[in-house]
């Protein structure tokens, strides 16, 4: 297993650990475990490009990662009434729908690569999150950070959806 892998399997172990800190109240010990978490993500990818360490087991497991340590996060939130459950619906139908959209692609023999919209909802997410984690008792903070957060993610999803219209083509 590559050094790249071993920090993504890190990041999903870090997941419960998050959880365990923001269900017990220790809210900037978790924030602290989520911001490691987030970097992670950062370092893993730089490793598996920078030392030829890209894999399949990579490529699938690093987005999935990603999307289910924000989703914990918004879940914690949403249970607490400090984001409303259908922002988290919202995020959800987005990642179901582009992963779709990505199983559409490769049955046709095409890869769609992330694009610079999805990065930045990836970042404004995990920063935001990390906001709500340190001042969720500010409802200003968590009203503009579900709203970042719902903005970044439909703009993205329309945009992969647009730009790779063509998969639909010719669909059965």
């Amino acid at each position: 297993m590559t050094t790249a892998n071993k920090i993504t399997l890190a990041r999903v172990v870090m997941i419960p650990v998050f959880l365990v800190l923001a269900y017990a109240g220790q809210l900037y010990w978790a924030c602290a475990v989520y911001v490691l978490a987030c970097l992670s993500d950062a370092v893993d990818g730089y490793i598996a490009r920078h030392y030829n360490q890209i894999s399949n087991f990579g490529k699938f497991m690093d987005p999935l990662a990603d999307k289910m340590l924000v989703l914990a996060a918004m879940c914690f939130f949403a249970e607490k009434g400090f984001m409303p459950g259908w922002a988290v619906a919202v995020v959800l139908f987005r990642e179901f729908a582009v992963s779709g959209l990505r199983l559409i692609a490769v049955e046709r023999s095409r890869v769609i690569a992330a694009a610079w919209s999805g990065k930045v909802k990836t970042a404004c997410t995990m920063v935001g999150l990390c906001a709500m984690l340190l001042f969720s008792q500010i409802s200003l903070v968590n009203t503009v950070v579900t709203a970042l957060i719902l903005i970044t993610t439909v703009y993205s999803g329309i945009e992969y959806f647009y730009r790779n219209r063509d998969v639909f083509k010719d669909l059965d």
